[in-house]
């Protein structure tokens, strides 16, 4: 071999090295590139020209979030979305950041639950989010969790399954979106509480002064009293940061007879209505204001015209502190004196100091039994003699 091939296949392979480790470097930047760049570009700059987020999981569960002027609304219940729980998460999707490249094939997906939800294969795990704008709108499957500080991701129609931080939790389900505040009256507002309720005695629990710290309940069954002079005092905070769990549009159906009622009057002038009734497991109230002086007018309007013409489900132990029975407010009557086996058994002499029964001798006194001869001195007591001897 001459010496100029030599040196050509030398040149060759330096050539050969060279291009491949230009390759290296190449796919070594891509990845660097990529970890810590952003899953959703650009939507960190359009989150306040959002108008739109939909949730939407392969079981059917499904939340529309919607923009209405300056607040959010849960498009399937039609009640106002907490806002604080809807910018969190828009502010989470603008940051979304990629630590990690993972997957790319089909197969692998539901391991990692970033499958699509419309596919026939999908499980409950992941969760499609759409943000819309009008000008664009962003796409992107959320899967398992893989700390407390990321999880599995794919953006929508591409291959890529990503590890992404900050963590993402969300819900399809519209009741976990909801603004759940309901009312809030505060216990030292409270001067009277009448209780109506469906079935049982009603009673009013009051106060004349705030200073007063225990309610007065009236009427009381005779004979009966109070657990406790505070046994009605939690009665006057139940409305107190009172919050639901889902909301619908009171049903015109229901019986309004069945409801029970507890009226609230505070020392300031307001009166609360809430109406109660069960529906199978769940609690339901409408809660309805008036006011009776001028400083609480506002208060009564404003909460009307939230209030109004809706029906709140609410916790059971919440329901029950609003409605309270007057039976647990009331100590145990005592129980009936149980007669003794003396007195109870039959045929039993009857106790020291009481008089045989009416029509029943005394052992001493008991007559012969019919064709018997009384046999002279064998019968014989302080108040029966034995008879003289008969003269032969």
């Amino acid at each position: 071999m001459s010496a100029g091939r030599v040196v050509a296949l030398l040149v060759a392979g330096l050539a050969l090295v060279g291009f491949a480790m230009w390759i290296a470097s190449q796919r070594h930047l891509e990845r660097a590139t990529l970890a810590g760049d952003l899953v959703l570009p650009d939507l960190e700059h359009h989150v306040n020209a959002v108008t739109e987020v939909a949730l939407r999981k392969a079981d059917g569960t499904h939340t529309t979030l919607k923009r209405n002027g300056a607040g959010w609304s849960v498009g399937e219940r039609g009640w106002p979305a907490d806002p604080g729980k809807v910018r969190k998460l828009l502010l989470d999707l603008g940051a979304l950041n990629i630590v990690e490249e993972k997957t790319r094939l089909p197969a692998n997906y539901p391991q990692l639950g970033v499958q699509d939800v419309d596919s026939p294969k999908a499980t409950g795990t992941g969760t499609r989010i759409e943000v819309l704008t009008p000008a664009r709108t962003w796409a992107l499957i959320v899967g398992k969790s893989s700390s407390a500080k990321s999880g599995y991701v794919r953006v929508a129609n591409a291959p890529q399954t990503l590890l992404a931080a900050p963590l993402l939790t969300v819900d399809a389900d519209p009741k976990g979106w909801l603004d759940r505040a309901l009312i809030d009256v505060a216990p030292e507002r409270v001067r009277q509480v009448e209780e109506r309720p469906h079935q049982g005695p009603g009673f009013s629990a009051s106060r004349e002064k705030k200073e007063q710290t225990d309610f007065t309940v009236a009427p009381l069954p005779k004979g009966r009293e109070l657990t406790s002079a505070g046994a009605a005092d939690g009665i006057a905070g139940s409305l107190s940061s009172l919050t639901f769990d889902d909301v619908g549009k009171a049903s015109a159906a229901a019986d309004a007879s069945a409801a029970a009622h507890a009226l609230f009057r505070t020392f300031d002038g307001l009166e609360v209505d809430v109406a109660g009734r069960k529906d199978g497991a769940r609690s339901l109230v409408t809660v309805s204001t008036h006011a009776t002086a001028k400083q609480t007018e506002a208060e009564a309007q404003t909460s009307n015209a939230r209030l109004g013409g809706w029906e709140f489900e609410i916790p059971d132990y919440k329901y029950a502190a609003i409605f309270r029975p007057l039976e647990d407010l009331l100590k145990k009557p005592p129980a009936p004196a149980k007669k003794t086996t003396a007195e109870s058994a039959p045929g039993k002499a009857p106790a020291a100091g009481k008089a045989p029964a009416a029509g029943k001798a005394s052992p001493a006194g008991k007559a012969p039994a019919a064709g018997q001869a009384t046999v002279p001195g064998k019968d014989a007591s302080p108040d029966n003699p034995a008879p003289p001897d008969t003269p032969k």
